[in-house]
Parts: structure tokens; sequence; C-alpha cells
């Protein structure tokens, strides 16, 4: 949504705003879902009993034809191999080692370049994502794309976890649905078009969340989708509030990863089991977790290398991810580096679930901070603030002091005050008003294993104890 469109959103009366989220929300229906949905899923489940072969032989023709088309058909990838082919590079795009990695940055710069030259932009899903890098990603689907996507997390998730997507659910997001200067409930909007109670993240405090809990009643919500960390805080209150009415069938993490005591927490809180997924807008990998515990790839979302400094490593030992699209075949991303680490699980190994979908073992990636207000609330994934075309490379978010933060960024061309003010604005409406300080920087720092973290709180433990307080 663009920013002006926010602005109007938020000054509509409450019942205004579900008529708007509504509407969203049966445009988005037509996208995800239509007459071959159900086929779909039902060919997902089955494939979860492929045997090793077979899904050897699916996967290896898919990912033949993924590049065959992207070096004929995507300019960006028919440029690169022509430019080599007139060095004397003789190398065959047929074989994936031959294809460089692809970072971020590339994608960034010229993302229409990855579209396939028989495809039309303006007749397919749209979709604008920072990452959780905060570089802004434009991305481009067909419906065919996005709903084969939306049947396999029907399939593999909601399936998996006995609901479905008629049932009455919460999405616990980044989204901006309430006005951040709003103190007094909803913190929420109802999308009938999704049959979603939509919460904002960004407004949970110890005094509202016992308005979320009521609301999670009152809507008669079955299940909850949201950032861990998010649910995490909504759980810890709702114990030491003793609240037990709030039953829910599954609670399902997304966007970070999901530590052993939030998970813990969460599970007491709601009396239900917590499961984790792992995915991104690029749409490059999935996963989500089994009953039993194992969190299984979905094989034919993508292709998974797991690479330390340029070689593939062995099977359970940790890597960055570096991904091609098999399911998105009209934007296809070969080689891509998510940004992500993690380790696959031995290839030998079964799961009691008796699913023959790969396993990994650890995500390693994702672990941004959570910053705190003079209010008490904690505000994680602040990753949205980066949205809608801002010229960076990079940007980093710093919590040095309670009402202030710094924003350390790589410019692209064209980066200006005015953009600066943009920034401004948009971390204000989601922590209040803070001081914001700019630091140019030629990189942003990495940690040991190569990342670097979008969104740091220096607040000492004693400082956000004392937050937490308020």
């Amino acid at each position: 949504m663009s920013e002006a469109l926010l602005k109007l959103y938020h000054r509509l009366p409450l019942p205004a705003r579900a008529l708007a989220a509504s509407m969203r929300g049966l445009y988005l229906r037509s996208w995800r879902y239509g007459p071959e949905t159900e086929r779909l899923v039902e060919e997902a489940l089955e494939r979860e009993r492929w045997s090793p072969e077979r899904w050897r032989r699916f996967r290896e023709e898919r990912l033949a034809y993924v590049l065959h088309r992207a070096a004929t058909r995507v300019p960006y990838y028919r440029q690169h191999w022509g430019a080599r082919r007139q060095r004397g590079d003789h190398a065959s795009w047929e074989c994936l080692e031959h294809w460089p990695i692809l970072d971020k940055q590339a994608l960034r710069t010229n993302p229409r370049a990855f579209v396939a030259d028989d495809c039309a932009p303006h007749r397919m899903f749209h979709d604008h994502t920072s990452g959780t890098s905060g570089t802004p990603l434009d991305l481009w689907s067909s419906r065919r794309t996005v709903r084969g996507w939306y049947a396999l997390f029907e399939a593999r998730a909601r399936h998996w976890y006995g609901v479905s997507r008629s049932d009455r659910w919460a999405m616990l997001g980044g989204q901006l649905v309430t006005p951040e200067r709003q103190r007094v409930p909803p913190y929420w909007v109802w999308n009938a078009g999704l049959r979603q109670l939509y919460m904002s993240s960004y407004h949970l405090s110890p005094a509202s969340i016992p308005t979320y809990l009521d609301a999670l009643v009152r809507y008669r919500v079955k299940y909850v989708l949201g950032y861990s960390s998010a649910l995490y805080t909504l759980a810890q209150e709702a114990v030491a509030t003793r609240r037990t009415d709030v039953r829910l069938l599954v609670t399902i993490s997304n966007a970070e990863p999901l530590l052993e005591h939030q998970r813990e927490a969460i599970s007491a809180a709601f009396g239900c089991p917590v499961r984790e997924t792992y995915g991104m807008a690029e749409a490059v990998a999935a996963a989500s977790e089994c009953e039993y515990g194992a969190l299984h790839e979905w094989p034919e979302v993508g292709w998974v290398e797991f690479v330390e400094q340029g070689s593939p490593v062995a099977a359970g030992e940790p890597g960055d991810f570096v991904c091609t699209s098999l399911i998105n075949t009209d934007m296809p991303l070969v080689r891509y580096r998510v940004g992500d680490r993690g380790t696959a699980e031995d290839p030998t190994r079964s799961c009691r679930c008796g699913r023959t979908l790969p396993m990994l073992r650890e995500i390693e990636g994702r672990c941004d901070d959570v910053l705190y207000t003079r209010d008490g609330r904690g505000v994680g994934r602040l990753d949205p603030v980066f949205k809608g075309g801002l010229p960076l490379r990079e940007a980093q978010i710093v919590q040095e002091a309670l009402e202030m933060v710094r924003v350390r960024y790589v410019p692209a061309l064209g980066f200006g005050s005015a953009h600066e003010s943009v920034l401004v604005e948009r971390l204000q409406s989601r922590l209040g008003p803070i001081r914001v300080v700019f630091e140019e920087v030629q990189a942003i720092p990495r940690t040991r294993n190569g990342k670097f973290r979008a969104v740091i709180c220096e607040l000492s433990a004693v400082e956000r104890q004392r937050v937490r307080a308020v």
C-alpha cells in the first residue's frame, strides 16, 4: 500500500477500515485460490509419499526447464550468457554449478530484467518487499504461480495442522492496520475476504494485550499465524494474567526463527501445538514443521544449495542458502543468495511422519532484535519501513537509547534528505516520537556468519526490564 493510501486508510472510521481490508482480502483471494485449488492440494499431499528416486527425477526435470527458460527468455540471464559466449566461454547453462551466485543487489537494481520476455508484468501479481535486510525488492508472479504456492501452504501448513482456509484465523504481523498514535483498541481489523483478524504487532504492550486476547475470543479465532516474537509477547502476558479462555487449535510462526523457550510459552498460553514455517516473498525456498518436530522442505518450490565461501558444504554443516526457483518460472531466480543460513539434515534420515520430503536441521537466519518504546511496547520486524522503492542498498536500525535510533545506510543513486524524511515518518509511526540519526556508511558491519542484523537493540538488560514494567 502506498503512503498516500495508508494515510487515507488511517483517516477512515473503523467500519470503513474493515470494508477496505475485506475488499483487499477478496482481491487476494481471487489471486490465491481458484477451481483448481483442491486438486493442487491433493496432488501436493500425494507427492509427500513419493520415493526419493521419483523426487529426484521430478526436480531434475523441473530444474532443467528453469535453467533453459532463464538462459533463453529472461533478459538478465540472456545477457549474462551472451557476454560469456563473446568471451569464448562455452560452459553449458544446463549445469547449475556453471551459473554465478545472484545477490539481492542485482535483483534490486533492475527487477524487471528477471521477468521472462513472454510475460507482461502488468498482468502479474506484483509484490513489493524489503526482505529481511532492509533492501527493497520488486517481485512478479503469474496467477498459476501464486495459486501453486498457496495450494502448497494449504497442504503443508493448514492441512498438516488440522485447520483450513475456511476457518476464522488471526494474523499477528507488521501491517499498520491501526495508526501508531492510536492508544485505544481496536488494534486490529477484520478482513472478511480471507476470514482473517489482522492484528497489529506494533501495538503489543502489557496494557494492550488483554484487549488482543479478548478479540481472539470475540472473533472465534481457531488459529493464529504470526511473528515468533509477537506470539511470544502475547503468550507471556496471557500466562502472567492467568488467561485461560483463549484456546487455539494451533499457532503457526513465520518470518522469524522459533526459539524453544518461545515455543514452550506459546503452547502453554494457548493450549495448542506451535509449528514453525519458513519462506520468503521471493518464493525460492519453503519449509514447514510436521507433527514430530521435523522441518520439511517443500521440494517443488526451489532447489536449495548450502554454500560456505563459495563452495557447497556437506549435510550437517551450516551454510548460506543459495536457491533456484522451481515454482516461479516466469521470474526465475537462479542461485539466489536469500540472506539466511542453515543446515540440511542427513538425506538418509527418515522422519517418523512417513513423509519423504527432505528436512532442514536448523535455520540460523533472520534473528532481528526487538526495539522498545517509552510506553512498554516491544516492536520487531521493522523492515517494512524500507518498502516503496527507496534508493538504498542496505540499511540497519540501531536503538542506542530509549528515544533515539540510528539508521546506518548504504545509499544508492538518488538518495537524499526527502528519503530521510520518509524514513523518519515511518519509524515514528511505529516507535513514537523518537529522534532518528542517519549515518552513511560504506557497508553494514557483518556478523561472524557473514550476515548483518537489520535491527539491533543496544539498551541494557536493566533498561529493557524497566521499560517492560511500564
